[in-house]
């Protein structure tokens, strides 16, 4: 196996990567990828795609107006196929991510679910840098207030930051 390749999200891809997700019982229709492709296109989001021998191994988004964090680009739906996983493309695609933010923003957010098959991703950005934003559990990018019940599923998230370089 040769290291991973990133590139763009190209048009023929949808299809591709919305069979690979339903190959593993996951909802990611190819209308989604087209939605990320029409955003791409109109430089609101850049997906990057990892492939390894040229067979879809994993991609990353980065909005770039967040709807949660406004003022910052947002790194989202990170993902890499289990067979990929622990062969460092997960870390290949965020080191691609943030240098393309770093040429744009010094920092950058994101956003992790809170059960355990997150735990690896909560791991990892500890790993990078990343720090909680200091704002609480998010639910669909809406602070908890107190007491407040909630779905422990996708919607609810502790958002963090990193600094990429200084500020200017």
């Amino acid at each position: 196996m040769s290291g991973p390749a990133i590139r763009p999200l190209h048009a023929d891809d949808p299809p591709v990567l919305a069979a690979a997700f339903a190959a593993l019982g996951w909802d990611k229709p190819a209308s989604q990828y087209r939605r990320y492709l029409a955003e791409q296109e109109a430089g609101d989001r850049d997906v990057l795609v990892a492939t390894v021998d040229d067979v879809f191994a994993g991609y990353v988004t980065v909005r770039w107006v967040s709807p949660y964090f406004q003022v910052m680009p947002e790194i989202q739906d990170f993902n890499v196929l289990p067979p990929y996983r622990r062969r460092g493309i997960g870390t290949t695609l965020m080191d691609a991510a943030e240098e393309l933010v770093a040429t744009r923003s010094p920092v950058v957010g994101i956003g992790v679910g809170l059960y355990a098959d997150y735990g690896t991703a909560q791991r990892m950005y500890a790993r990078r840098g990343y720090i909680p934003d200091g704002k609480g559990l998010m639910y669909d990018n809406r602070p908890v207030p107190p007491g407040e019940l909630v779905r422990n599923d996708d919607s609810a998230n502790l958002m963090y930051t990193k600094q990429l370089s200084p500020e200017a």
